[in-house]
């Protein structure tokens, strides 16, 4: 994952088009013609064999014969032809070429594969970057840069597409032509051979002339770095996502999809990691398009209540219906508002919400009700509808409503219905930066989008609640008991090792054994003590009940002894094809009165290890009560999760049923996924029934799969976990015992208590400057919420005197995605200054950083602070003025050589 060298190919200063033509439907002549007319400022060069001149520009007979080096080449050669191509063009010095040829149709996947290693090792990016192969190309309006096969040329604007589908390109093109919409970046991104979603949303991330990005997605293979990616996009834009559904999992071949009880998971996995990076998914190309007006906007949506003001009763009856359907909130007004607007419309109006005024109601009307509107607590957003009627000034209305909306902090969408009249008033709103949309519909999905993008933001920067300070798993056993079935040669544990597993990681199970005859059961019935329950074992039975293979409260040997020999009769009979082991002796761990739930998990071959909760029993394949989430979790993330089922209701307690300890479930959730990250040969588990009530959760039935595993078991996971195992105890000058580990979002109070402790010197040493001290929670999500694959904030902490952990100083790398540079940030507090405490935490981040084969660290701290400086030299590092502040000094030190370079 890597934004280098992108600047050369999407702000290149000089073009040449590889394989032009005269031939009007060859992909090197479209692009000559569009990169023409365009109007791009820079030199476009067409190389040539076989024509003088394309589009009026001479030509070139070879890459070689280039007067000079271009910074991006479009590629329209064979594809037999590209390795050479690229070569002669990384040997001139060009950094990134767009590959727009017919790309790996009509090859097996050996070839392609060959394919594509011969053009990365030709190419060795990040030094020259491949768009493509297979793609339309891309277009930057604002450079005049179209460098693409397209029919149609964009406008400029603050939105960017990239595209995994040419169609979906041409379309949206058109679809934005028709509404005058602009683009910032327009990217076709065909096969992947080198630039990827992550690599683009990167760039587009911290592009300044793009305020949101739209992607139409079909799949990924880069899970870790999209989700990286994405994450931290999210936090500063808007990024919405369009991808198809079930009908492109069930058709298009190698998705990966599978069937968990009767479902296909592929798009719910896709929704569940777009959701978890803070991504909204909208549903059509209508929907990209309304959201991406609508979340631009400045004014935030703060809730999911809804206003609704109209002048038509049939109108606001169907956008609340819409609303209703689509799971929004009517707001309910407040009794002020209510009689506000009664004595305002002379007591016409005698409902709450829509908020229905009179059909002729003029500018003034509707000015003072939006007043109203906005001054009521209990709404969140306001949608004002006009429509037509005979003589009505719509134009005026509608100015009337923008007037009064520059003084309101509210969200606030307008659907004026109908055309003529209603277009210029939708002019109006446009000029005035008011989301205007055509019908009800419209703007109640549009609103709908807010509430869920509002809702992912929230859970991407949300505190999540401590987990219990005694949950300390035993790993070694887990993984002993894990390493002793692979070494059998074994795919499955047996339910007794399955059951240890689970209890290494604190959730209680009921206790099992296993017996080969009907002696051995009665004999391991007795150590358990009765009523137990006998069930048959089988490696071709996977659902025992099925069979009249399980026995529940035998109270006696004889009960166990009888009940085994009619099983196996049974058993024989139904399934005389099974191999019978024996059998499975359980200690009876009926509650009464318990909910049935089940978890459960897999590895998807995209996104890694992937959770499931639900209602569980004999029931839970007829039920489909299934959410799904990825690991890491918190217990924030394991109660949305939760919260997702349709079961969460009934665990509330019913007049049948008592409340379960939903604490409890979701503890049980995190420590499941807690197992998953330690124990990555565990390639499939299943909790069902497990029990749940007001004292807790205890699983009956347990499976576990197991597959050889090499490697970090992070590596399977699509976002990377808190790294325990950089946790470390050190003891400073004075003999204190501080903990040096990296910060984690249950980090929030404590940081605040931190930062309030700083002092003001403090805070202008490490800021430049005076700063406000009212950090929010959204300031201090950003501090603790960190991704580890590119961020790192290791924090110091001890115990105070009357035993309450603080936090002593922070020090801080933000490292580029392709792993090139970091840059670093320290502040230890004043009253623990001169314990050496600033030594060992800077120590420690520079170790780290050199670790994970970072080539340079730097940093910048103010000229007069000469202690920062000292320790920096006291490290190594080189300092030097600033280029662009006299107030500041660079320091930098070299960790890692260049790969290729010597001492």
């Amino acid at each position: 994952m890597s934004v280098v060298n992108l600047e050369y190919l999407f702000s290149p200063r000089s073009v040449t088009v590889i394989g032009a033509t005269n031939d009007p439907a060859n992909p090197g002549n479209i692009v000559m013609k569009n990169l023409m007319a365009g109007g791009f400022a820079g030199p476009v060069m067409p190389v040539s064999g076989e024509a003088e001149a394309i589009a009026g520009v001479l030509t070139f007979s070879s890459v070689e014969a280039l007067p000079k080096a271009p910074d991006m080449a479009v590629v329209a050669s064979p594809l037999h032809e590209v390795p050479e191509v690229i070569a002669s063009l990384k040997k001139k010095g060009t950094h990134a070429a767009v590959l727009v040829g017919p790309g790996f149709t009509g090859l097996d996947p050996d070839e392609v594969q060959d394919v594509r290693e011969t053009i990365l090792s030709v190419a060795e990016p990040p030094d020259l970057r491949i768009l493509g192969p297979k793609c339309l190309g891309f277009m930057v309006p604002a450079l005049n840069l179209n460098a693409s096969l397209a029919h149609a040329k964009a406008k400029p604007g603050k939105v960017a597409f990239i595209s995994q589908s040419d169609s979906l390109f041409a379309t949206v093109l058109d679809w934005a032509k028709d509404k005058g919409i602009g683009f910032s970046h327009l990217v076709s991104l065909g096969q992947r051979v080198d630039v990827t979603f992550a690599d683009i949303i990167d760039y587009l991330g911290s592009d300044p002339a793009t305020r949101s990005i739209m992607i139409y997605m079909e799949s990924l293979t880069d899970a870790r770095e999209f989700m990286s990616a994405a994450r931290a996009a999210a936090r500063n834009k808007p990024v919405l996502v369009l991808r198809p559904g079930m009908a492109l999992d069930s058709l298009v071949p190698g998705m990966g999809c599978r069937q968990v009880g009767g479902k296909r998971l592929c798009d719910e996995i896709y929704d569940v990691a777009f959701r978890r990076a803070g991504m909204l998914r909208v549903d059509s190309i209508d929907g990209l398009f309304d959201a991406a007006q609508t979340l631009s906007m400045p004014k935030p949506v703060r809730g999911e209540r809804l206003a609704i003001l109209t002048n038509g009763t049939s109108a606001g009856i169907m956008a609340a219906d819409r609303l209703l359907a689509g799971g929004g909130t009517l707001a309910d007004l407040s009794e002020e508002t209510q009689a506000g607007l009664f004595d305002l419309t002379d007591g016409k109006i005698t409902g709450n919400n829509p908020v229905d005024i009179p059909f002729n109601a003029d500018g003034d009307m509707y000015s003072k009700a939006l007043k109203l509107l906005t001054k009521d607590k209990g709404v969140d957003g306001i949608l004002v509808m006009h429509v037509p009627w005979a003589q009505q000034p719509e134009v005026e209305i509608a100015e009337a409503v923008a007037k009064t909306l520059k003084r309101v902090k509210r969200m606030v969408l307008t659907a004026w219905l109908g055309s003529g009249g209603a277009e210029k008033a939708r002019a109006v709103f446009a000029e005035a930066g008011i989301p205007s949309y055509e019908s009800p519909a419209q703007a109640v999905r549009a609103f709908m989008y807010l509430a869920e993008y509002r809702r992912n933001q929230e859970l991407l920067m949300e505190t999540p609640d401590s987990l219990p300070s005694d949950f300390f798993p035993d790993t070694t056993t887990a993984r002993s008991v894990v390493e002793q079935a692979l070494g059998d040669d074994r795919e499955e544990l047996t339910e007794p090792e399955a059951k240890a597993v689970l209890a290494a990681y604190g959730i209680p199970v009921v206790e099992t054994r296993l017996a080969v005859s009907a002696k051995q059961a009665c004999i391991a019935a007795d150590e358990l003590g009765y009523p137990v329950a006998l069930k048959v074992r089988s490696p071709q039975i996977d659902q025992p009940f099925d069979v009249g293979g399980v026995l529940l409260d035998l109270e006696t040997p004889e009960q166990v002894w009888e009940g085994a020999a009619t099983m196996l009769a049974r058993v024989n009979r139904e399934r005389p094809d099974a191999y019978i082991e024996g059998f499975i002796v359980q200690k009876m761990g009926r509650r009464m009165g318990a909910h049935e739930l089940f978890v459960a998990a897999e590895v998807d071959p995209v996104f890694g290890p992937v959770i499931h909760f639900g209602h569980g029993g004999m029931a839970r394949e007829m039920i489909k009560d299934d959410a799904i989430a990825m690991p890491p979790l918190s217990m924030s993330l394991a109660r949305e999760m939760v919260e997702r089922t349709r079961i969460f209701e009934l665990l509330k307690g019913t007049p049948s049923q008592l409340p379960a300890d939903v604490d409890d479930i979701c503890l049980t959730i995190i420590q499941i996924s807690q197992l998953l990250v330690d124990v990555p040969q565990i390639a499939g588990l299943d909790l069902n029934p497990l029990y749940a009530d007001s004292e807790g959760v205890l699983a009956l039935g347990g499976k576990i799969r197991v597959h050889p595993f090499d490697g970090h078991g992070q590596e399977r996971l699509a976002i990377r976990p808190y790294p325990r195992e950089l946790e470390e105890c050190i003891t400073t000058r004075s003999g204190r015992k501080v903990t040096i580990r990296p910060i984690r979002p249950e980090d929030e109070e404590t940081h605040r208590m931190f930062l309030e402790r700083l002092s003001d010197e403090d805070l202008r040493m490490r800021f430049f400057g005076v700063v406000r001290r009212d950090f929010d929670h959204k300031d201090l999500a950003r501090f603790t919420q960190i991704d580890y694959d590119r961020e790192m904030a290791f924090i110091a902490q001890a115990e105070t005197d009357e035993g309450e952990v603080e936090t002593l100083g922070v020090m801080r790398t933000n490292t580029k995605p392709d792993n090139s540079d970091a840059e670093f940030a320290i502040v230890i507090r004043s009253d623990q200054k001169g314990d050496g405490l600033g030594s060992l935490l800077f120590g420690r981040g520079i170790d780290y950083t050199r670790e994970r084969g970072t080539l340079r660290i730097s940093g910048q701290t103010m000229a007069e602070n000469k202690a920062m400086q000292g320790l920096a030299k006291k490290f190594g590092f080189a300092i030097s003025p600033a280029k662009d502040d006299p107030d500041l000094v660079d320091m930098d030190l070299e960790l890692n050589k260049e790969p290729g370079t010597t001492e």
